[in-house]
């Protein structure tokens, strides 16, 4: 009987040996699983999952389309092992290779697929939503709606009734399902950081509010071409500012004349005569606000204009322009580099 006991015994250790041996074996077999790449598809897949997707089906998507081999598995490891973080919804692009803890760090962090969307400098609030919605971001008008939210700048600027001159021109990145708000908020966080780190240092000797800065910086803006010209041509407009004569800036003209809702492209004579407060032909000053989107150049500029006694300044017709000191050397200007120069120009297209 002993002996029969003896017998068991062993089995027993034997079967729990073998036991033991297998769970090492189904789990060494498991984590090989896991953490060998794996790509069961040709080319690339892009794969899309709307917010409030669960994980169990994301994971049989990713099994379905040949990113990872075992949903059970790479589950048990997000909840046993990660301790069931949330997957992110999102756009995801897989193109290599991958592990199933690389997939599901990707998920977990949220690495979505992004887009650029380039803004140029100089666009008003208008023409930046216009120009967002067409590159396949967002609706125009809810975009026109955000910008119109003074109060994401009150804090730099107490009279903002909107965001104009605040949407900073760069080239950003947004997923596919970006909201309008969530574009209209990076473009003015950008903002507030390229001004803190670039603009901020710059203006030890500047004793004007950020508003009047941003305003004087977005003229300058739409007169300079080249980068060279800025610091001057903010000389001139703070030598007018400082004796007390008008600014005779063109574009705030058409930015009163774009605010009708009548800009047709073509500054006329007449225009000059519109009774807008950004009409700065009629009204002396800036005029009440920002009239585009600057970049850090111009915002510099306006802080730091050059020393000069320039009053004036013509275009020279290629993107660079002519100062004077006075009006009549400012009208020989004007008759070498405008009537000289188009007169020359109408005769040479006229003879071809």
């Amino acid at each position: 009987m002993k002996g029969c006991w003896r017998w068991l015994w062993r089995l027993a250790l034997v079967l729990i040996g073998l036991a033991v041996a297998a769970a090492g074996l189904g789990g060494y077999y498991a984590w090989q699983k896991l953490n060998e790449p794996y790509r069961g598809y040709e080319g690339e897949r892009l794969l899309s999952f709307p917010s409030g997707t669960s994980a169990s089906t994301i994971l049989q998507q990713l099994a379905d389309n040949g990113v990872i081999q075992e949903p059970q598995l790479a589950r048990a490891y997000l909840v046993y092992y990660l301790d069931d973080p949330p997957l992110q919804a999102g756009e995801y692009r897989f193109s290599e290779a991958l592990s199933t803890p690389q997939v599901l760090d990707l998920l977990v962090r949220g690495l979505v697929v992004t887009y650029p969307l380039t803004l140029i400098e100089g666009l008003t609030l208008e023409e930046a939503a216009d120009a967002i919605a067409a590159a396949g971001f967002g609706d125009a008008e809810i975009l026109k709606l955000e910008m119109r939210r003074g109060d994401l700048v009150s804090d730099l600027d107490p009279q903002a009734d909107d965001l104009e001159g605040y949407l900073y021109p760069d080239t950003y990145r947004f997923a596919s399902g970006a909201t309008e708000s969530d574009i209209v908020a990076a473009l003015v966080r950008n903002f507030r950081q390229r001004f803190r780190r670039d603009v901020e240092p710059f203006l030890s000797d500047y004793d004007g509010t950020v508003r009047e800065l941003v305003s004087l910086a977005s003229i300058i803006e739409k007169e300079a071409l080249l980068d060279d010209e800025r610091a001057i041509i903010s000389s001139v407009y703070n030598n007018r500012l400082r004796i007390g004569m008008a600014l005779y800036a063109d574009p705030t003209v058409i930015f009163a004349i774009k605010k009708q809702g009548t800009w047709d492209g073509n500054l006329r004579r007449p225009d000059l005569k519109l009774d807008s407060p950004y009409n700065t032909y009629l009204y002396p000053g800036l005029p009440p606000g920002p009239i585009c989107s600057p970049g850090v150049a111009s915002m510099v500029a306006a802080a730091n204009p050059a020393d000069t006694k320039f009053l004036y300044f013509v275009s020279r017709n290629d993107g660079s322009h002519v100062f004077a000191k006075s009006l009549s050397e400012h009208n020989q200007n004007v008759y070498v580099w405008q009537k000289q120069y188009w007169r020359r120009k109408w005769a040479e297209e006229k003879n071809q």
